[in-house]
């Protein structure tokens, strides 16, 4: 059986809120389609566009801006270089003018009322979250593809694979925990080694840590924004932003210009248990405010947890001395091994598994990069992850308005220092004591994705969705 090969650059995507399997994957999956016309000549011919949403891409795609990024991936732009501040503009100007122009290059008449369908009763079998695209051309004839956006921004296209790198024979193969443990004892490596190791099959090690620090950068660089950043969020909900203001009481006097400064001023506001709690909130709460107000963001794995991880690798820089290239390095590679495991055992996407499918994983994530970044063991390492996840098992995706806003942000910093917490009882445990292995939390929780009703899985159907009015304040 063919093994699904992952890089840490597959669970680790710089892209544009507010999600990675409603915003990011069908802006890919625009992008490859316009492709296939450019590519096959067509792109000249065409005529009209017909773009058809299904399932949860239907039912919640207004509210994750899943027309503003077909649009914009229509129009060939690019969600890792295109300007934030442009992209409402932009879409408005499609929508007010009827003209899109496809990849750049030709201009067609585009009505969204018309040409952009929101199929919100009809499903497709293979994923929830599906789009097709129909391409009508000047010599009578038609071309249609359907794509899945299967989570994190992977896509996969109808009767073919998710579009990435050539395989490649990974000195170390793994689907599971077991497999990795296997590796890690076999050769004395540390997970964020065997990673490491494992990259060297696609590119060189400079280029991975380069690569890796760039997505540090985005990472830092979001947090940096949300934290300076008021007002309301977009999407008429009227949620306010609280990042900003937390940010400001906590510093207090201190000064600073950059986020360097912000670290040290950080620091200097005391190392208390209160302080500590405060600090990481806001460093998840900046992030998918950015998230939930079309800014740049990093999957992580997904849009919708994109907090988590941030916030956790912000608390192990600032509060335990860990600012260096070398552990942020580490702390990242550690923190993807343990998401491509949930991706190839389960699913990161929440219209397949709830929300425990992405702020569950995030967790997890998390909770595994600090163990080793802090000197656990493997074993502990896992440990952690497994702890994360099993106290998220279950865990719905309820996003009132269809908007990654309630409980989506708040649910960032939950799940920020649920992993702190198990990484802290992991390290306080012996792992041969363990009742729970991670490959049996990975399985448990797939059989509980399987087991859920659809209206908690990304549909607005159930739970905060439907018993908290539009009208209500923020509370």
């Amino acid at each position: 059986m063919q093994r699904e090969q992952l890089s840490v650059f597959d669970m680790f995507k710089i892209g544009i809120g507010p999600s990675s399997s409603h915003t990011l994957g069908p802006w890919r999956a625009a992008q490859q389609f316009v492709q296939v016309l450019e590519q096959g000549g067509a792109l000249t011919l065409v005529t009209e566009i017909k773009i058809l949403l299904y399932g949860s891409l239907a039912k919640t795609g207004s509210g994750h801006g899943t027309d503003i990024a077909i649009l914009l991936g229509l129009s060939g732009d690019d969600p890792v270089t295109f300007a934030v501040d442009e992209v409402v503009p932009k879409t408005h100007q499609i929508k007010i003018s009827h003209k899109l122009i496809l990849n750049g290059k030709q201009e067609i008449e585009f009505d969204t009322d018309d040409d952009l369908l929101f199929l919100f009763n009809e499903s497709l079998p293979y994923h929830p979250n599906a789009v097709t695209f129909q391409a009508f051309l000047n010599n009578g004839k038609a071309i249609s593809e359907t794509y899945y956006s299967i989570g994190g921004g992977f896509v996969v296209k109808e009767g073919g694979q998710s579009r990435g790198k050539a395989e490649v024979d990974l000195p170390f193969p793994i689907d599971t925990a077991g497999d990795l443990l296997h590796w890690c004892i076999k050769t004395g490596l540390k997970i964020s080694e065997v990673v490491m190791e494992n990259e060297h099959a696609w590119r060189g090690e400079q280029e991975t840590r380069s690569g890796v620090l760039n997505i540090f950068n985005a990472m830092a660089a979001c947090m940096y924004r949300g934290s300076h950043t008021s007002g309301k969020l977009p999407g008429g909900l009227n949620v306010e932003r609280r990042a900003a203001n937390l940010n400001k009481r906590l510093i207090g006097n201190n000064t600073y210009t950059n986020f360097d400064e912000w670290v040290v001023a950080i620091r200097q506001t005391g190392n208390s248990f209160s302080n500590i709690l405060d600090w990481v909130s806001c460093f998840a709460l900046a992030v998918n405010e950015e998230n939930a107000s079309f800014g740049r963001v990093v999957t992580a794995p997904t849009n919708g947890a994109a907090g988590v991880i941030p916030a956790v690798l912000q608390y192990y820089l600032v509060f335990c001395d860990g600012y260096s290239e070398k552990r942020i390095i580490q702390f990242l590679l550690t923190a993807s091994e343990i998401g491509c495991i949930f991706k190839k055992g389960a699913t990161i996407s929440a219209a397949m598994g709830g929300c425990q499918a992405e702020i569950g994983v995030s967790s997890a994530m998390a909770a595994a990069a600090l163990t080793e970044c802090l000197g656990g063991s493997q074993r502990q390492v896992m440990m952690a992850a497994e702890i994360a996840m099993e106290h998220h098992l279950g865990l719905t995706c309820d996003p009132i308005g269809g908007l990654v806003q309630v409980p989506c942000i708040e649910r960032n910093t939950m799940g920020a220092i649920k992993a702190i917490t198990a990484s802290q009882l992991a390290l306080q445990t012996n792992p041969d004591n363990a009742k729970v292995s991670l490959d049996a939390v990975v399985r448990t929780m797939w059989q509980t994705a399987q087991d859920m009703n659809s209206k908690y899985k990304e549909t607005a159907d159930g739970g905060l969705a439907i018993n908290i009015p539009l009208s209500l304040p923020e509370c």
